[in-house]
This record gives structure tokens, C-alpha cells and sequence, in this order.
């Protein structure tokens, strides 16, 4: 069974004292099995966020530990910044990120909570998804009054904490912390080309899901008008789950306008800069670029890179990577300090380093395949070979998307550019799943065979990594024929200046089918489940023949233009 994994997001009251910094981020690395990710101080706010990741029971032990040494060494009646916050470590939200549900994240939440209040003396309160009661789900609500409130706060019985005592005894230096399940949330501030609090606070109420309040007469100075209940009448902002202020940075010089995404699906990050942008325009002022505060998933950049790149009428079938550089640049990610995605993508910092094949340069894998060594062989071979012709492919695809004359026919090439995109990704995958597959085999192999049930065990090991192994070219045959479609279509409709090249594409893509086809069928000769067999070599024969036609059809074509 896959682990389950929650992300810990404290922040903590400290973004200037680096020795402080460090010492209270570090005892996070002293819990096995935990990751510490990122650690992001802010001098203006004097706050910093910190961010690791691992399963439940270890997150939990080094968040108690992390707010256990922020309460030793941050001071809050000395404490100034232009955040709000009421406590050391002011808020440390839970976020589920694999195989593990809300509720269970909740818990969790629950459980630290309880262990903070009881053994540190520290006051709890619970938020958003860890929320027990409605009133107490909004962070906004919960932090209100700040640490300068907290004496009064904690004395009144309506706000008793959740967990922890109800007084200004540890609370006087350590405040409160604030705990939550909560999904994944970005912190996003984007700069403008003005010194005014003011004017940002304009953008910012436009935007945000919670507007302005509604005043008689003049939008400034006017009453603000009230509901029945003696509540502010609000005039809702452009963007759904969306918070927003607007505050000066001294450190940069600039305003910027600090957002909280409090869910991606509903407001993606693109379309909040992006609204900002046309509200900043609208009020004489300028986005000049923006900052993102911790991590994000790899998800955030890669739409944002795909909107800007249809704004611009531009291919979305490119490489990852040159996605991220389109997002850096078009939302100005490097404006204040680098921007290296492996720093800031929680999933690149997450991945496992495994020595894989295509990590390899050319030379490499090349010295790599002539070794005196079995692997990788033939299926990893056929494999690479595939996804270097729908490479080809998708390379024509790019080029016919932004040739002179062709703009109407842009997103016809796009999408097939995006496929090849996705098949290249596949087959590359399988380049390493191959070489894997075989090492199944010899591990299964290797297993102890000195009595009858041992025996028993490792036939059905090796049986079950055969069928893998047959399973695994015959993938790589499907992948490879699909990419033949891709260049065949760049030779009948793409770029006439380079129908040589979708038709070398498709050359790699029928050697790709016809090498693994050869995998499957000599792994399949000692498989003893010979129904299995058999069907895969049928479907893997007739996959072989198709390819052989496609490719005579595609070279026919090509003669013919040349």
C-alpha cells in the first residue's frame, strides 16, 4: 500500500534573525522519514514560512518540535511586523498530498493540537477543515485582534481555546498558534510600480472574494451602509476563494498586493494575476512582477503557462521545463530574486533521485547499453528510439503551429504537439520500466529455493515478472504505432519544409514497434500461462504488421513531396 503523505506549513514570527531561523527549521530534519522542503523568511513581515512533507505520525512529531523551539526563542510581546499574527508559530495548517483523506488530515490536526496545549502550555485554536465549531473556520475570524488582543481574547469565555489553557501565562511570550487541515494553499504577493498602501488596497478589494465595504456617497469617506443585523453591507470582489491586502515593502521599495489562493481549482494563480493586472491598468498602475511565497504543485505553473501561451496563439506541446520558464517570465517570478522551479515545485522536491537511464546524457546511456551487462537492452533501446521519432513529430507540429501564414491553424497543431508531448513522456518512462522489468526477473530468480514452499514462491515470482515483462515492450509497441499517427499527419498537413523529419519520426516509431515486438516474444517463450501468452503475441504480431503498412504509407507520401 502507498503511504500516505500530509505537507506541514508552519509560519512562524520570525523572518530576520537567521541564527533563529535555522535553529527552529533544523529540529524538523531530526525526525526520520520527515522531508524539510523550504524554508522562506520575509524580513517586512518578519515571518517565515517553512515547509516539509512525510507521513502523518513523523509530520506531526517534528511540528511539535518546531513549535516547541519557535516558543523557546521568538519573544511575541517584542515582536513587530507587517503581517498579522498572534502567536510564535502563528498558524500550521495540515495538507493532505497522497493516499490520505481531509477528514484523516483533520485528525491529525486534532491530535497535535492536543499534544501542543497539553505538554507546552500552549493555547490552540483549530481552523478551516480542523474547525470545531462554523464560527471559528476563518482564519481571519480566529487571528482577530491579533497578539496585541490575546490578553482580553483569552479572558473571554466565547473565545476559549480548543485546546491549552485560557491565559496570558505562556501565551505572553509563545501567544497562540493556530492549527488546521486545510487544502493546498498559495501564498502569492504581486508587485506594483508604486510606494501607495492605498492603491494597492484599491486592487486588492476589487479582486478579493470579500471585496469592500459599501459606503453612502463618497466610495472613500462615506457611511459605510449596514444590513438588518447592523452587519457592512459588502461589495463582493471579481475572484471566488480569494483573500487580499494591500501593503508596502520596505525591503523592495514597492507596494504589493498579498494574496491567499485558498483553492487553486476554483482561482487558479494565472487568472488572479491576471485580473490584477487589467484592475491595476484600470487605476493607472502597473503589475512589475510577482513572488510566491513557499511551494507549489507543479500544476499551478504549468496552466499558467499553458494560459499565456494561448494568449499568445502559441504551441502548448513543449517540453516541462520550457512551460516553467514561460510562467517564471510571464509572472515575473524573478523580478525580486532567482526563481529556480527545483527549489519551489513541491513534487520536483519530493521525487526521488534513482540514477534513472534517461537522467543520462547521449554519451552516458550510450557507454551505459555497451557495458558487459544485460541492461539496459533491446525493450529500454526500442523504447528511446520511440520517443526520439514523436520528438520528431511533435517538433513539426511546433514549428507548423507558429509558421508565417498558418496563424488560423495554430491550435490543429497545438493538439497534435500536446499528444506527442504526453507519448514522448510515456515512452521515455518506459526506457527505464524495461531495464526494471528485466531486473524483476533476475530478482525473482535470485530467490531461495531450498524447500518446497520456497520453490513454490519463486516460480510464481517468476511467472508474475515474465508476464511484466512481456507487458512492458508491448507497451512500448502501442506507444510507438500511436506516435506513427502523429508523423504521419506532419507529412500529410505540417510544415512542407520539414516532412523529412515527421517522416524520420516515423522510421524510429516502426523500429520502436517491430524491437519490442521482439521482447515480447522472447520473453513469452518460457511463460508457462500460455493463454496470456498467446494473446499478447497475437495482438503484439498484428501491432507489428500495421506499423510495417503505416510506415511504407508515410515514406510513400514523402517521395512524393519531396
Amino acid at each position: 500500500m502507498s503511504k500516505q503523505l500530509i505537507e506541514c506549513v508552519p509560519n512562524i514570527s520570525e523572518g530576520r534573525d537567521e541564527a533563529k531561523i535555522k535553529a527552529i527549521s533544523s529540529v524538523v530534519e531530526t525526525v526520520e522519514g520527515v522531508r524539510l522542503l523550504d524554508v522562506d523568511p520575509g524580513k517586512a513581515t518578519n515571518r517565515t514560512v517553512i515547509t516539509f512533507v512525510g507521513e502523518p505520525q513523523a509530520v506531526i512529531d517534528a511540528a511539535f518540535l518546531l513549535i516547541k523551539k519557535a516558543s523557546e526563542l521568538i519573544d511575541m510581546s517584542k515582536h513587530s511586523g507587517e503581517h498579522p499574527r498572534f502567536g510564535a508559530t502563528d498558524v500550521c495548517p495540515l495538507v493532505p498530498i497522497s493516499n490520505i483523506s481531509m477528514e484523516e488530515t483533520a485528525q491529525w490536526a486534532h491530535k497535535l493540537g492536543k499534544r501542543v496545549g497539553e505538554d507546552l502550555g500552549i493555547p490552540i485554536y483549530f481552523y478551516e477543515n480542523a474547525a470545531k465549531s462554523k464560527d471559528r473556520q476563518n482564519l481571519a475570524t480566529v487571528r482577530s485582534g491579533e497578539y496585541e488582543g490575546l490578553e482580553k481574547k483569552l479572558s473571554d469565555p466565547n473565545w476559549k481555546p480548543d485546546e491549552g489553557p485560557a491565559e496570558f501565562v505562556k501565551a505572553r511570550t509563545s501567544g497562540v498558534t493556530a492549527i488546521s487541515a486545510r487544502d493546498f494553499l498559495v501564498a502569492y504577493n504581486i508587485n506594483l510600480n508604486t510606494t501607495s498602501t492605498r492603491r494597492a488596497n484599491s486592487i486588492a478589494f476589487d479582486i478579493r472574494e470579500a471585496g469592500r465595504v459599501k459606503r453612502e456617497g463618497n466610495p472613500i469617506t462615506g457611511t459605510i451602509l449596514t444590513d438588518a443585523q447592523g452587519e457592512p453591507v459588502r461589495e463582493p470582489g471579481k475572484l471566488k476563494s480569494v483573500k487580499g491586502i494591500g501593503w508596502y515593502i520596505e525591503e523592495y521599495g514597492i507596494a504589493q498586493i498579498s494574496y491567499n489562493l485558498t483553492n487553486i481549482s476554483i482561482t487558479p494563480l494565472h487568472i488572479a494575476f491576471d485580473e490584477t493586472e487589467k484592475s491595476a491598468t484600470e487605476r493607472g498602475m502597473r503589475i512589475t512582477g510577482s513572488e510566491l511565497i513557499g511551494l507549489v504543485p507543479k500544476k499551478v505553473l504549468i496552466d499558467a503557462a499553458d494560459f499565456f501561451l494561448k494568449k499568445q496563439e502559441r504551441s502548448l506541446g513543449i517540453p516541462e521545463m520550457e512551460k516553467m520558464k514561460i510562467a517564471i517570465k510571464s509572472l515575473g517570478l524573478d523580478e525580486l530574486k532567482p526563481f529556480d522551479p527545483r527549489e519551489k515545485v513541491i513534487e520536483y522536491l519530493i521525487e526521488e533521485k534513482t540514477g534513472a537511464l534517461v537522467d543520462m546524457t547521449l554519451t552516458e546511456f550510450a557507454n551505459e547499453t555497451s557495458k558487459e551487462s544485460p541492461a539496459p537492452g533491446g525493450g529500454s533501446i526500442a523504447a528511446y528510439v520511440g520517443a526520439l521519432g514523436v520528438s520528431l513529430g511533435g517538433m513539426v507540429a511546433n514549428l507548423s503551429a507558429h509558421k508565417r501564414g498558418w496563424d488560423e491553424r495554430w491550435e490543429e497543431f497545438s493538439d497534435w504537439a500536446v499528444k506527442a508531448e504526453k507519448l514522448k513522456v510515456e515512452l521515455l518512462h518506459l526506457v527505464d520500466e524495461d531495464t526494471q522489468a528485466f531486473n524483476r526477473i533476475m530478482e525473482a530468480f535470485g530467490m531461495p529455493k531450498n524447500t518446497d514452499s520456497e520453490k513454490a514462491k519463486r516460480s510464481e515470482a517468476i511467472q508474475d515478472a515474465t508476464k511484466y515483462a512481456i507487458s512492458i515492450p508491448y507497451q512500448t509497441m502501442v506507444k510507438a504505432y500511436e506516435s506513427m499517427e502523429i508523423c504521419e499527419a506532419m507529412v500529410l498537413q505540417g510544415n512542407p519544409n520539414s516532412i523529412t523529419d515527421g517522416a524520420v519520426g516515423a522510421l524510429c516509431a516502426r523500429s520502436a514497434v517491430i524491437g519490442a515486438e521482439l521482447n515480447v516474444r522472447i520473453n513469452a517463450v518460457d511463460l508457462k500461462d500460455r493463454a496470456f501468452a498467446d494473446d499478447m503475441l497475437k495482438k503484439a504480431s498484428a501491432l507489428r504488421a500495421k506499423a510495417i503498412e503505416k510506415e511504407a504509407s508515410i515514406l510513400k507520401a514523402t517521395e512524393a513531396k519531396i
